[in-house]
């Protein structure tokens, strides 16, 4: 299992899961505990695609304007998400061996994927990396339209490509849906859009 950041919406619970960090990247911190951090060199969009970013993408503006190169490789990508944490700022990383990646993100933290169970009657939640979202509390729609949910997981928005599906879900299950502006949303939920320009400020 994965580890939950706390967020205001907790309202003092700190909703903390076992981490899935791999066993020998937990080997390499207790080695190697003084690694430097990397900024700006991963990122996640609003479809739960990662993206490798170098430094001339990197200078050619900020994500997502810049997106760099995405993950396609499923070795990687399944790396990545085992070992996907936050820190007590709300900056999202991904734990690469002794360094900490810190991740650029799109939208938001998590990025959920709604789906129709097999039998049609009901609604499956999944994260960007596979797990179930357990309970959804609240759905928030932004000025652009884009459907973000509230859940045991995370805070995230839904995949563009689910958007139909997911409306659906909200219908069928009622729950509380609230308009929002996005550029209000890191600060509600307790998460960082950019751990790079947060270091820069």
């Amino acid at each position: 299992m994965w580890r939950r950041c706390p967020s205001p919406s907790d309202n003092g619970s700190t909703n903390i899961f076992e981490t899935r960090m791999d066993d020998i990247v937990k080997a390499a911190l207790k080695k190697w505990p003084n690694v430097p951090h990397c900024y700006g060199w991963l990122a996640l969009d609003a479809r739960g695609d990662w993206y490798l970013r170098d430094e001339p993408t990197q200078a050619a503006g900020p994500f997502p304007q810049s997106k760099g190169q995405r993950v396609v490789h499923d070795k990687l990508k399944d790396f990545i998400c085992r070992n996907y944490e936050c820190d007590e700022r709300g900056a999202w990383f991904f734990q690469n061996g002794p360094q900490r990646v810190y991740v650029e993100l799109e939208a938001s933290p998590w990025v959920m994927g709604v789906q129709r169970t097999a039998d049609g009657a009901g609604f499956t939640i999944a994260t960007h990396i596979g797990e179930p979202v357990g309970a959804v509390r609240a759905a928030w729609v932004d000025e652009q339209g884009r459907l973000f949910l509230d859940t045991d997981a995370g805070f995230g928005i839904v995949r563009s490509p689910d958007m139909a599906v997911a409306a659906d879900a909200v219908d069928a299950n009622e729950w509380p849906v609230h308009e929002c502006q996005a550029d209000s949303l890191p600060a509600r939920f307790g998460f960082l859009l950019s751990p790079q320009g947060a270091m820069r400020t």
